[in-house]
């Protein structure tokens, strides 16, 4: 169990409940954030329904498709906590810019590919530039806006858009493919970095600790390393099982180099990561939620899409339209999430959350063969959803709050790192049961089960392990 340290960590429950009145500026800074923001999350969904279409153009085979988001997730998750701290010291305004500027560039690439390695690279690159504006992005709003309702609704609004970035890259990645072709899809995200780019310079302020201590090179290589070797196994599994050698090699040394990390990072002066920040209460167990929350709902859109289209033989377009609904109330959730948070604070409101979102999972359960379930999944799946997304928004607060200033790039590359580390590891631990069932349905119904278990069994924990910290 973590060790309270002597640093004060202020109560989100003290909060007023009134939202925050934003100036012309603020909405500004929040718009282009978000909107950087938006797009990364866009790209975690928008290509899946354009894959088959993107393996016949470039010939790409069905066993190389994975490749495709793969490439992406490496980087993305293995340079997060490296980009973080980089940010923290040298800058947080350069890195973000940097990162929108190599984004867009990126998805150019991608887009006007012209055979798989063009196309693996521009991918790589698109994630290389996502793990330089997640943690940038999101310190830059957390020291721009206060803790109190400024920074509940700043979150608040940036958690319905992730969401949101998520749910429309699945509809809207079905409806480029269908009119334009795959490239389409990546041609948007280089038009979003576009529209972004030019508004971000005059706009946010730049951002870095006072002080700059040399930055923990043996702590970078082997979190990095450690991060990258952990997604390639998890996001290779997903796709061919735990059976193969270079994903058990992967795993093996994943695992190895992070515990070096942590030992790293024990000894030295000026570490990566903090290790009396990990041992606050609100950052280990509110990371934990936000990796249960991420992980467990990714798996039950990802069963739920074969369930759909597998079992109920419902056709791509109608499936979106069940998880448009399911973005309409995650964008609901977003405008009610930083009142019940002002309300009853971050910590009780995660707890809660978890708690909703693993009874609205379990909800899914009563699911059968028939048409007429459509509407038990859509319901539950949205209202999960809803939870879900007030889990996401409280657990951030959570992390962040009462972290100096000087320290938020490294609180926020944990908060986004659990993020991607959470949309990673969900898949391969339990989606994996429903794709190598004999029977779909059966499989479909065991991870939903196993889902349910482990969101309501987290939401207790959290519960517990929250209820001693002190202000």
């Amino acid at each position: 169990m973590a060790i309270d340290t002597p640093a004060p960590v202020a109560p989100p429950a003290t909060l007023p409940a009134g939202p925050a009145r934003l100036s012309v500026r603020d909405r500004l800074v929040l718009f282009v954030l978000c909107a950087a923001q938006f797009m990364v999350a866009l790209d975690f969904s928008v290509l899946n329904v354009a894959l088959p279409d993107l393996g016949t153009g470039l010939g790409m085979s069905r066993s190389a498709l994975q490749w495709a988001v793969t490439a992406f997730a490496l980087p993305s998750g293995g340079f997060l906590l490296l980009f973080g701290r980089v940010g923290d010291l040298y800058g947080r305004r350069k890195l973000f810019l940097s990162g929108l500027a190599l984004f867009g560039a990126a998805s150019l690439l991608a887009a006007l590919a012209w055979d798989p390695a063009s196309f693996l690279t521009g991918r790589a690159l698109q994630g290389l530039g996502a793990a330089a504006i997640v943690p940038t992005g999101m310190s830059l709003l957390t020291t721009t806006f206060p803790e109190g309702p400024a920074r509940d609704r700043a979150l608040g609004i940036s958690g319905t858009l992730l969401s949101l970035g998520f749910t429309i890259g699945m509809v809207a990645g079905g409806v480029l493919t269908d009119t334009f072709g795959w490239r389409s899809t990546m041609a948007l995200l280089a038009v979003f970095a576009l529209i972004v780019l030019p508004l971000a310079p005059g706009l946010l302020p730049e951002s870095r600790t006072p002080k700059r201590p040399r930055l923990d090179v043996p702590g970078a290589v082997t979190v990095t390393a450690g991060l990258l070797s952990l997604i390639y196994a998890l996001s290779t599994a997903a796709e061919q099982g735990f059976g193969r050698l270079d994903v058990a090699a992967a795993l093996v040394a994943g695992l190895a180099l992070l515990t070096a990390f942590a030992v790293i990072e024990s000894r030295t002066a000026a570490p990566l990561v903090s290790l009396p920040m990990l041992r606050r209460r609100t950052v280990a167990w509110g990371n934990l939620g936000g990796l249960v929350t991420f992980s467990m709902m990714s798996t039950v859109v990802f069963v739920l899409t074969l369930y759909l289209q597998e079992v109920l033989r419902l056709s791509a377009f109608l499936t979106g339209l069940v998880f448009g609904v399911q973005g309409v109330l995650s964008a609901v959730a977003g405008v009610l999430a930083p009142r019940v948070i002002g309300r009853f604070g971050a910590r009780r409101t995660l707890v809660g959350s978890l708690a909703g979102q693993g009874l609205f999972v379990a909800a899914l359960l009563p699911l059968n063969t028939q048409g007429g379930s459509v509407w038990l999944a859509t319901a539950a799946v949205s209202l999960a959803s809803m939870c879900h997304l007030g889990a996401i928004i409280s657990y951030g607060l959570t992390v962040t709050s009462g972290v100096p200033d000087g320290e938020q790039g490294l609180a926020t590359g944990l908060v986004t790192s659990t993020q991607q580390v959470g949309l990673t590891v969900g898949v391969p631990l339990l989606g994996v049961l429903a794709t190598t069932s004999g029977d779909l349905f059966a499989g479909v119904h065991t991870v939903i089960a196993l889902d349910a278990v482990v969101v309501l069994g987290a939401a207790a924990l959290i519960a517990l392990g929250l209820r001693s910290v002190r202000a």
